[in-house]
């Protein structure tokens, strides 16, 4: 790997990693080939919690402007009884500086349409219903081989396609996702003009409920329990199903949860985690993003860990230094932030499982991790 320039990059996925990696790196001019197996990048989707640090890899590729016109700002994080009852509320640390908001709520799909948006502007060369089917490494390039019968050698390939990677696979590393216990309810709603930050209500029949403010109109509302049967996986007019599931739990999310339209659109997930410990990178191709690290959304630093890799992989390929350096280096500077947000994701999992473990305190965990990624990444 004697030639530095990273002139070219072949990206699987364009979700949030990879948006942000096309635009990060077209804009640093690298030719970008954007491979997605849908049919558009735009996006439905539900709410999403934007920490600080998420807003400043946000920043970084110039789409926090487009961002915050949307979204909703704020900054605290409320803890409140099953009956609505302030247990304690914790400061949203300045995880992205103090020129950004630390918190924002924003609709995912408002996120996938400006990413989509922009990374065209940027000169990304998009290829829908496409993914790639091999890849040979020749030591000083990789070959794809894309799904439409079309070939690409390139410099680098990131694999930025998720929990269910298959680049993952393709390029020798076997780690799976593994099911942590506990399935996700979620939907959108009307905000009542009380609901100024994020807040969780323990102690109930479930694990957890909540919700996160993501416009000036709408909320993101959440409801935790075990995993249920398979069949309830997947998105559909389930405002029932949630409303049944929900009941017992009182203030503001009690009001959410009885102003669903029974045909509510509500997704149902099982939640899963992944934690590839070997190096994520086998000669020029690397997995970034979910397809590396996904933790469970227990401290609303999915996304944010997501864009900062794709962020500071693009700073670094373009540094100059050869890829055979680079590569060890972002891995390095990457996991310890990563695997610390994903170990207390998942102690939280396991104290909101087992609420009576002794020395569980979900707000400490919480603000210790938030303060921690104060820390540039």
């Amino acid at each position: 790997m004697s030639e530095s320039r990273v002139r070219r990059v072949l990206v699987v996925g364009g979700g949030i990693t990879g948006g942000v990696l096309s635009l990060a790196l077209a804009q640093r001019g690298v030719d970008v080939v954007l491979v997605d197996l849908r049919g558009e990048l735009g996006g439905v989707g539900h709410g999403i919690t934007l920490q600080g640090n998420a807003l400043k890899a946000f920043k970084a590729v110039g789409i926090w402007e487009r961002l915050a016109e949307k979204g909703f700002a704020f900054d605290k994080l409320r803890l409140r009884t099953v009956d609505g009852h302030v247990m304690a509320e914790i400061p949203a640390p300045p995880m992205g500086g103090s020129d950004l908001p630390p918190t924002m709520g924003a609709v995912r799909g408002d996120i996938a349409d400006i990413l989509a948006d922009e990374v065209v502007k940027a000169g990304v060369d998009v290829r829908l219903g496409t993914t790639v089917t091999a890849i040979e490494d020749h030591g000083d390039s990789v070959t794809a081989k894309l799904s439409d019968g079309s070939t690409e050698t390139v410099d680098l390939l990131v694999g930025a396609d998720g929990i269910r990677s298959k680049v993952r696979a393709m390029i020798g590393i076997p780690d799976q996702p593994q099911q942590v216990g506990m399935g996700i309810w979620r939907t959108v709603a009307k905000r009542p003009p009380e609901m100024e930050c994020s807040e969780m209500y323990y102690g109930g029949p479930k694990y957890k409920a909540g919700y996160t403010p993501i416009s000036d109109d709408l909320c993101y509302a959440f409801l935790l329990e075990e995993n249920l049967d398979r069949s309830f996986v997947g998105e559909g007019p389930n405002g029932a199903l949630l409303k049944e599931h929900g009941q017992g739990y009182g203030g503001i999310w009690g009001q959410v949860r009885d102003s669903l339209a029974d045909d509510a659109v509500v997704n149902y997930a099982w939640i899963e985690a992944i934690c590839v410990e070997s190096p994520w990178y086998r000669g020029r191709s690397i997995i970034i993003g979910d397809a590396a690290h996904a933790c469970p959304p227990l401290i609303a630093q999915g996304a944010a860990m997501c864009a900062e890799d794709a962020v500071i992989l693009a700073e670094m390929v373009t540094s100059g230094e050869t890829l055979g350096d680079v590569l060890p280096k972002f891995m390095a500077r990457r996991f310890p932030r990563v695997k610390m947000v994903l170990d207390n994701s998942l102690q939280l999992a396991e104290w909101e499982i087992h609420p009576d473990t002794p020395g569980a305190d979900p707000g400490r965990i919480m603000g210790q991790t938030l303060q921690a990624l104060v820390e540039p990444a």
